[in-house]
């Protein structure tokens, strides 16, 4: 009987524990402050539109080695979105090749091709409304490599990502199966959204 009251006691904590980070979430959720911060072990990153308005939020934290994702975007197209890390830590909306190009390519990891890029990440699903919510775990990265000397960017796209994931049956140029641009990107499209990690 004793050991059964401690494993209700111990469940009871652990729903408190979850509802103390869920509450903390919906907090930084609801802004103040700049919009960024990050600590050891925690980044909250700030997603900005291409008319520099802020549109969203990623939070990433890290438990040992695995980081839990959790973000929110509103204003965007319903449907599916590509999600990604970038390699690069700079969110210019008016770049001269296209909106938050200087954020580089997706953040690779060891990896080099789309669908297993380090910073490939589940895609947003957006409601007829234009919000998404997003939350997973990863151990694809830390926060120490996405900190690294350049930093990194939290992209979202303007449409949906194949992962690369085409069937041989298919072809490009004659050739079977995903092309160099689905390789790198999953034809994912245009930047529509931005946030540096740092």
């Amino acid at each position: 009987m004793r050991d059964t009251r401690s494993r209700v006691r111990l469940a009871m904590a652990g729903v408190a524990a979850v509802a103390v980070v869920g509450g903390s979430v919906a907090a930084e959720a609801g802004g103040g402050g700049s919009g960024h911060r990050h600590d050891r072990d925690t980044e909250v990153v700030t997603l900005v539109g291409v008319n520099g308005e802020r549109i969203g939020w990623v939070k990433m934290r890290e438990y040992h080695g695995r980081v839990v994702v959790s973000g929110w975007a509103g204003g965007l197209t319903p449907g599916f979105h590509g999600f990604h890390i970038h390699s690069v830590g700079l969110c210019e909306a008016g770049a001269p090749n296209g909106p938050f190009t200087t954020a580089a390519g997706h953040y690779a990891g060891a990896m080099p091709n789309h669908g297993d890029h380090a910073g490939d990440m589940p895609s947003l699903l957006v409601t007829a409304s234009g919000d998404a919510w997003a939350s997973f775990m990863t151990d694809r990265f830390t926060l120490d490599e996405l900190r690294d000397t350049d930093g990194s960017a939290v992209m979202v796209h303007a449409g949906p990502d194949n992962f690369a994931n085409i069937p041989t049956r298919y072809t490009a140029a004659g050739v079977p199966g995903p092309d160099a641009t689905t390789l790198a990107t999953g034809d994912a499209g245009a930047r529509v959204a931005c946030g540096v990690i740092d």
